[in-house]
């Protein structure tokens, strides 16, 4: 069962990949990553994963891309969106997760590697 999680495990690191601090765990029994102890995202099955969002945020992008993003009765009134591993683009991934690190992160942290990422050539 843990082959099956490694596939969308390994894209969410890619995704991630140049955010700092980043945690590589688990849980709930399946693969995570978080910044410091905040979760960001992790495996539910080999087909879906849970990545944290603003309530308000996570409404919006239901109704926007349902056939992304959705929730179970399980999620209902929680700040965690349930994301569609096959169908999710590679850069709406990272957008989401970059979103999400920023949320989770102290805001001096997140100011400060926002300015960073502006003076970069190579910015995402």
């Amino acid at each position: 069962m843990a082959d099956d999680f490694s596939t969308v495990f390994e894209r969410l690191k890619r995704a991630a990949q140049d955010l700092p601090d980043l945690v590589e765990t688990t849980s709930y029994g399946t693969p995570a990553l978080k910044a410091g102890k905040k979760l960001l995202t992790r495996v539910k099955d080999a087909e879906t994963a849970v990545v944290m969002c603003p309530l308000d945020e996570k409404e919006m992008l239901l109704q926007a891309a349902p056939d992304i993003y959705f929730e179970t009765d399980h999620y209902k009134g929680w700040p965690a969106l349930l994301v569609r591993m096959n169908v999710v683009s590679d850069h709406e991934l990272r957008h989401r997760l970059e979103r999400t690190w920023l949320t989770q992160v102290p805001k001096t942290k997140a100011k400060t590697w926002l300015a960073e990422r502006e003076k970069s050539p190579d910015k995402r």
